[in-house]
């Protein structure tokens, strides 16, 4: 309406320049000052188009604005609701990766199933002696080492002499068996018609009590037999080897006084040792047994058989012993060497578990796994772990089936950093 007023006013002032100036000599100077008049119009209506444009924008500018606003009112509601949200049961962070990203990184995934985990589970260990087979040779008796008859390291038949020495308490001892063994013999012969039953019950229990004794010293059968017939020395006697073994240790020598009980030389049966192996008392295994697990000594793999499990925990070392027993027939093995033992144990049920290389950690230090939920995109999520087979570690948190990242994650991390990613939405 303002622009047709303004025009009408604009021919009248035409009309009326025109009719002035008519008398006039000047009727040039007329037409130029209508030429005017429209040069003026023709600026004003530019100027006016320039004022719309400009009030268009203006107003485009404000309704952007305002759309703007209310995207960052949106996107702020969003961030509050994420930020809300515990961050454990969906961390954010997508990362797109291409094709060529992903060949060159080796991003590989796999399904997340249940299943039963073969694994090893790695012990120190000592070569030991088998305590069930093995044998101390000692006195019973305070005695004087007179002779040894076998070194150390010498394999021994069982019967085999080894050491001779020497007991006053021995002494007495075969002094009276000889006296009550020739009482016997001389009772026996008389028979009960001449002997009174007293006498003849005293004699026959007073060899059976010497003979005894000399038992109770640690004499044989054979030795005793030779004290009857009075064919060897009073107080001198041998201990001779009770198994077939291999003498571990002699530490005495000739002439030394030993005690009852101390041990002169130490046999044992090498064909089958003990392996005993520390475990740490922490760690609940299903280790039964029966179980069979590979023996590891100076580079030679051996088998061996779990046989006991012990109850107490080892004061020193705080850790629990697992006992196996291994052949040796080949005598490469010796008490004292150290071994390596490696359990092979399976899971009692199955688990979730997923190799060790695919858990990260996130910003706030809990273990995270990259799921894909598309071809190219990834996402960390926050698991919780648990029990460790060897390269693999069982997991909770994540459903079945859930497509997770096993080769490569630490790349995809990687591109999570390089976009600066804020966890927080922040």
């Amino acid at each position: 309406m303002k622009i047709v007023l303004y025009s009408l006013i604009n021919l009248i002032i035409s009309g009326y320049s025109l009719s002035v100036f008519a008398n006039t000599e000047s009727k040039n100077e007329a037409e130029k000052l209508v030429h005017k008049v429209h040069e003026d119009h023709k600026a004003h209506d530019d100027h006016k188009a320039d004022d719309n444009q400009k009030e268009h924008d203006d107003h485009k500018a404000h309704d952007n604005h305002e759309a703007h606003d209310d995207h960052k009112e949106s996107d702020g509601h969003k961030k509050h609701e994420g930020h809300g949200k515990d961050e454990h049961d969906s961390p954010r962070g997508a990362v797109s990766l291409t094709p060529s990203q992903i060949k060159l990184a080796n991003i590989q995934t796999a399904a997340l199933r249940p299943e039963f985990i073969d694994y090893h589970v790695y012990a120190p260990a000592e070569i030991k002696v088998n305590g069930y087979t093995s044998y101390n040779v000692s006195p019973r008796v305070v005695s004087v080492v007179i002779k040894r008859h076998v070194t150390l390291g010498a394999h021994v038949k069982k019967g085999q002499l080894l050491v001779t020495l020497f007991s006053e308490a021995m002494a007495q001892a075969q002094a009276d068996y000889q006296v009550s063994y020739a009482e016997w013999q001389r009772v026996k012969k008389l028979g009960r018609k001449i002997i009174d039953e007293k006498h003849y019950l005293d004699a026959r229990t007073g060899v059976q009590v010497s003979y005894g004794r000399l038992k109770a010293m640690g004499l044989s059968e054979e030795t005793i037999k030779t004290i009857s017939r009075q064919k060897s020395d009073l107080g001198e006697y041998q201990l001779t080897a009770k198994i077939d073994g291999s003498v571990l240790s002699d530490s005495f020598q000739q002439g030394q006084r030993v005690e009852a009980g101390e041990t002169l030389i130490e046999l044992a049966d090498e064909k089958k040792l003990w392996v005993e192996a520390n475990l740490p008392s922490a760690k609940n295994l299903p280790i039964t047994a029966g179980t069979v697990a590979d023996v590891k000594v100076n580079g030679q793999r051996y088998l061996a058989k779990v046989i006991q499990e012990s109850h107490i925990i080892e004061l020193k070392t705080r850790t629990r012993i697992i006992r196996l027993a291994i052949d040796n027939t080949s005598h490469q093995l010796h008490p004292g060497m150290f071994a390596d033992v490696f359990f092979s144990l399976r899971t009692e049920k199955p688990v979730l578990a997923v190799p060790e290389s695919a858990l990260l950690r996130n910003e706030e230090g809990d273990w995270v796994l990259y799921l894909e939920s598309e071809t190219g995109s990834y996402k960390p999520e926050t698991v919780e772990t648990g029990r460790s087979f060897g390269r693999m570690r069982e997991i909770t948190g994540l459903k079945t089936n859930s497509k997770i990242v096993t080769n490569g994650a630490f790349f995809i991390k990687a591109q999570n950093a390089k976009s600066n990613f804020d966890p927080h939405n922040h």
